[in-house]
């Protein structure tokens, strides 16, 4: 009934629940605790304050602009949206405990209930573990790059996914069992009941979401089948989330192509890697689908966008590159063929197949009509 469901967490039963599944964690993971994590019990307004403190120092104003404008300009966000409101709304949705690496700590949420919060403890125990092993603090501050983080992400949320699967069905052998993750899949990209804002935000946001924990649990999947009790850290972690959804590429020692802007960078506002898994989501979106299909590899060698104040409003080039010629068709005739339909009054789309050094490339410029720059448009260089 409720009234078990809603008990309060006392520290004591939080540090035991702790004690408990520290040595299931560790056998799941494959690595031993040096150290005993620190653990507090906090509640659901001292947590949502907290959330919102965190939310600030990684999304100052200036990304969100910046991330908006280049969203919105490729018709992934409608121009009504608060960004930084739904941010707010949707991490403070669903909160049940948390991994702080900057502090070490762990926070449980009291009043839960309790095979929810064993699963949580199993999850969050498995980042304090993590960090035993790899400076988490240093690999998700790193902003430069929004797809190599997002592997990153992946890589270190599947982790914890996979062993809390392991921890909560110890009987179940969770690597091999398909019916295990098609329910993880049904249930992470269904509707779900209690998750309103979540469930309406749009596809962008949503499956950026969902991403480091279905698409990293299914990659890590792949790595314990083929690399055994290997950990994914240090020069063996993934650069890029074509690694992540097609593991073979990482086999192979495909790494991204870093592309550098040879303009400076005085009227830029945004500046970032895109990457294979929201060119997926970007195809999507463009044929008003709800779904993400990220089965079929596209071929991406690598890209880089930037988002220019221009007094018309903002202006988006964008480069890709590609492993073959073919790929950078298939792009440019798949993906964003659908960008002129989503174009606001008074901008000018622009999409051409262009050499980037000896690499197939693609350009995408979404600039106001008059932007001064369409007569010499920024280039980028292959490092």
């Amino acid at each position: 009934g409720d009234a078990p469901a809603a008990q309060q967490l006392e520290q004591a039963e939080l540090e035991a629940l702790v004690d408990t599944l520290m040595p299931q964690v560790a056998e799941a993971a494959g690595l031993e605790f040096r150290t005993r994590p620190a653990v507090a019990v906090r509640s659901k307004e001292q947590v949502r304050t907290f959330l919102l403190a965190k939310l600030a120092k990684e999304l100052p104003p200036e990304r969100i602009e910046g991330l908006v404008a280049s969203y919105r300009l490729l018709g992934l966000l409608p121009d009504s949206l608060d960004l930084s409101t739904l941010f707010v709304d949707l991490y403070t949705e669903q909160i049940a405990g948390f991994y702080e690496p900057d502090s070490s700590m762990l926070y449980a949420v009291g009043g839960g209930n309790r095979l929810q919060l064993k699963g949580i403890l199993a999850h969050e125990l498995t980042h304090a573990l993590q960090h035993q092993y790899v400076a988490l603090d240093s690999i998700l501050a790193d902003r430069a790059d929004a797809d190599r983080l997002a592997a990153a992400q992946a890589v270190l949320e599947g982790q914890a996914t996979v062993v809390m699967l392991m921890v909560l069905a110890p009987d179940r052998d969770i690597l091999s069992d398909d019916g295990v993750w098609e329910l993880l899949r049904s249930q992470l990209t269904g509707p779900t009941a209690d998750l309103e804002v979540f469930n309406s935000a749009p596809l962008v946001i949503r499956t950026g979401l969902i991403f480091p924990y279905l698409e990293g649990a299914t990659f890590m999947r792949w790595w314990i089948n083929n690399r055994g009790r290997e950990q994914p850290y240090g020069a063996a972690m993934p650069t890029s989330t074509e690694q992540i959804l097609h593991p073979s590429r990482l086999q192979q020692g495909d790494a991204p192509v870093a592309l550098a802007f040879e303009d400076d960078a005085s009227d830029v506002i945004h500046e970032d890697t895109f990457g294979e898994f929201e060119m997926d989501v970007l195809r999507s979106g463009l044929a008003g689908i709800q779904a993400v299909a990220t089965d079929l590899a596209l071929g991406w060698g690598g890209d880089r966008l930037r988002v220019y104040r221009t007094p018309e409003g903002p202006a988006l080039v964008w480069y890709s590159v590609w492993d073959e010629p073919r790929f950078a068709t298939n792009f440019r005739e798949r993906v964003v063929a659908g960008l002129p339909k989503v174009a606001r009054p008074g901008y000018r789309v622009l999409i051409s197949e262009v050499p980037v050094g000896a690499h197939a490339g693609v350009q995408v410029v979404v600039a106001p009509e008059g932007w001064s720059r369409w007569s010499a448009l920024p280039t980028v260089v292959a490092r």
